[in-house]
């Protein structure tokens, strides 16, 4: 009998969180991070169970597994591991997982821009037919996700799901207002958060844990 499916885990908005003297934190980012939020192991059991999730889902049949670049890649890496391991033993019939990559970026400094720009794979007629899992690393207002599916549907998938580490959290996603993929890890609240590959001004991406990035470090890595 599987686990019981749980929603994201709620990080709440003031988070108590961890000191960063309790984990080893790089020399070279110490002095620019407010407190640990989300420490790695618990970023990779979360990321573990997702992945059963996602096998009891859709798991039959090949999946083309869709990388978000560049913050999405160690989750990515780590949730399709998990999901090669589990399908080995499951009842499932994973026969293949294609892997392909995209880019998209709307962010600059801590701010989106509105605007979504999207970078890399121009030809994505391997989807045709298939069951795809899109992988991000954190979903905000989800314009950017919305248009990426948007994209994704000209090319007529079997079934496009989404599979996000982070959502944040908002007074529209909070009333249902806001797009919220299928599969979440956690939800945190509207502030900064780096770490795991999740970058400021590609800042941060070598940092394992996730933590909120303070002023100072905003001062320190904002763009020119």
């Amino acid at each position: 009998m599987s686990q019981k499916r749980v929603a994201a885990i709620k990080i709440e908005d003031d988070p108590e969180g961890y000191p960063l003297g309790a984990f080893c934190i790089p020399a070279h980012y110490a002095d620019y991070l407010e407190k640990i939020i989300i420490p790695l192991g618990v970023v990779k059991d979360r990321t573990e169970k997702l992945a059963r999730d996602i096998v009891e889902d859709i798991g039959d049949g090949p999946i083309v597994a869709l990388c978000v670049l560049k913050g999405g890649h160690q989750f990515f890496h780590d949730l399709l591991e998990w999901i090669q391991i589990i399908g080995r033993t499951s009842t499932k019939n994973i026969m293949q997982i294609r892997v392909d990559f995209i880019r998209l970026k709307s962010y600059v400094n801590e701010e989106s821009t509105g605007e979504v720009q999207i970078i890399g794979n121009d030809d994505l007629n391997g989807i045709r037919g298939r069951n795809v899992l899109v992988v991000e690393d954190i979903v905000d207002t989800g314009k950017t996700m919305e248009k990426l599916l948007g994209e994704l549907k000209k090319y007529e998938p079997k079934m496009v799901k989404v599979a996000s580490l982070l959502t944040k959290r908002s007074k529209a996603r909070i009333h249902g207002q806001a797009y919220t993929p299928e599969y979440v890890g956690f939800d945190v609240p509207k502030k900064f958060v780096v770490g795991y590959s999740l970058d400021y001004n590609e800042y941060f991406r070598d940092l394992g844990h996730i933590c909120l990035i303070n002023e100072k470090g905003k001062e320190k890595f904002k763009s020119d």
